[in-house]
């Protein structure tokens, strides 16, 4: 049996180890970096440890309740078995603008990156941020959402790329410049810091969807997941240390939207800028595309159940939920286009950063054993919360207040617009008056 795919067509472990931390850094890093080191400075590396800390917890309970349920569906799932279904469904709407912000920010950061390398200005960021966002839509249009060979394949070099530029910077180790041009933080910063860099690590979340497709996933998949996502960890505070060494913590806060090829063309020239220029234009497309063809499959699978539009519930001819990946496409490189970075990773932080907190209080709740590690995960969590609320509150009350209102309207709208709208349950209670009716007709005839 290949040790990849398995004999059978299901996913195989190296796969999925390497789809679950591919998910992970697949855009996180390259956009996070810079908005991590303007708050926390020097201990932004903790920052990613803190962070880190709460992922790893969280994709322990993700993998310990998805192989416990046994299905595929994440949190919505979970949540629907603990019959929370109001809560599920509300959960999964909140998810779905958290998997937005999080497409957007790929975008944006596909833009700058690509246009950094070609010399671009604003017109051309914008012009590349948009054709990424429509040609990764077509591309999910035609049934190409799930790429697994080509995404194992682009996380590898990915990864190889990072790991070469955090040793090479690394190698050149000097203390002044993880402060070089910028004021030195205090050790609280790091706390500050992490709040805002969830976005980074919620890849790994998309691996629940699929769990189904896993082969023998009720043994694997928790350690898959726990695993890749301690590996991201290191690997994160690894590039953190090494790019700041190689550009100056000035230079990664002031070209937050470019720091790490700003990193690699200190250590390479237009080698190193050309090779990371590659690295992140392939490793953002790939989240943009997994991420879109997950949300959209999370859309119409909420939609079944009736806790979102039947409109949602379509697909064309490939097989592929086309309303979902056209909407959410649409809306999240309009909003690449117009949003700045640090309101974009810090909004999207905050949605996953609050499901993860429900997930393991969930776990925690659910399962007989190691109930310690969720219930540190949902407290370290919980307090990272309230530190990013207080931090948008004061440097970003518009994005916030605008995220506060859409939560609001989540959990407490969505019972009222659901009664407006076409639902799978509506649609069945429907066609089940129409059978009645149609039943009656006959009987009329028959006497």
């Amino acid at each position: 049996m290949n040790v990849v795919m398995a004999s059978d067509g299901k996913l195989g472990p190296v796969r999925v180890w390497a789809l679950s931390a591919g998910g992970m850094v697949g855009g996180g890093i390259y956009i996070a970096l810079g908005v991590v080191i303007a708050v926390a400075g020097q201990w932004a590396w903790a920052s990613f440890l803190l962070a880190g800390v709460v992922a790893v917890i969280s994709a322990f309970s993700y993998g310990r309740l998805s192989s416990h349920f046994g299905k595929s569906g994440g949190a919505f799932e979970f949540l629907e078995e603990m019959d929370r279904r109001s809560l599920a469904g509300s959960l999964s709407w909140l998810l779905m603008i958290g998997y937005t912000l999080t497409i957007s920010v790929y975008v944006y950061a596909f833009g700058h990156y690509v246009a950094y390398a070609f010399g671009g200005g604003e017109m051309l960021i914008r012009g590349l941020g948009a054709g990424a966002g429509i040609l990764l839509i077509g591309l999910n249009l035609a049934g190409l959402g799930k790429m697994t060979s080509v995404e194992v394949v682009i996380v590898s070099v990915n990864l190889l790329v990072l790991l070469v530029l955090a040793i090479w910077g690394m190698s050149e180790w000097s203390t002044p410049a993880l402060t070089a041009g910028i004021e030195p933080r205090p050790p609280s910063g790091a706390l500050v810091g992490a709040a805002a860099i969830f976005v980074s690590y919620e890849g790994f979340q998309l691996l629940t969807y699929e769990y189904d497709e896993i082969r023998d996933a009720k043994r694997v998949f928790t350690p898959i997941l726990a695993s890749s996502a301690i590996f991201v960890v290191l690997v994160y505070i690894a590039v953190t240390l090494g790019g700041t060494m190689l550009a100056g913590a000035l230079t990664v806060v002031d070209r937050k939207q470019i720091a790490l090829s700003i990193a690699a063309e200190e250590a390479a020239g237009t080698a190193g800028l050309v090779v990371m220029t590659i690295a992140a234009g392939f490793a953002t497309a790939a989240a943009i595309n997994s991420t879109l063809f997950s949300t959209a499959k999370l859309a119409a699978r909420v939609a079944r159940d009736g806790e979102l539009a039947a409109w949602f519930d379509h697909e064309n001819g490939q097989g592929v939920p086309d309303r979902p990946v056209v909407l959410i496409g649409i809306l999240a490189t309009a909003m690449a286009l117009i949003g700045s970075l640090s309101s974009l990773v810090e909004a999207a932080s905050l949605v996953f950063l609050a499901t993860f907190v429900v997930v393991n209080v969930v776990c925690a709740r659910e399962m007989r054993r190691q109930r310690a590690i969720p219930i540190v995960g949902a407290v370290l969590g919980g307090i990272i919360g309230v530190v990013l609320l207080a931090r948008l509150a004061v440097t970003a009350p518009i994005p916030l207040a605008i995220l506060l209102v859409l939560a609001a309207l989540v959990f407490l709208g969505r019972p009222l617009v659901l009664k407006r709208v076409r639902t799978e349950g509506s649609k069945d209670r429907e066609d089940g008056d129409g059978d009645a009716s149609d039943a009656d007709t006959d009987e009329e005839k028959g006497s």
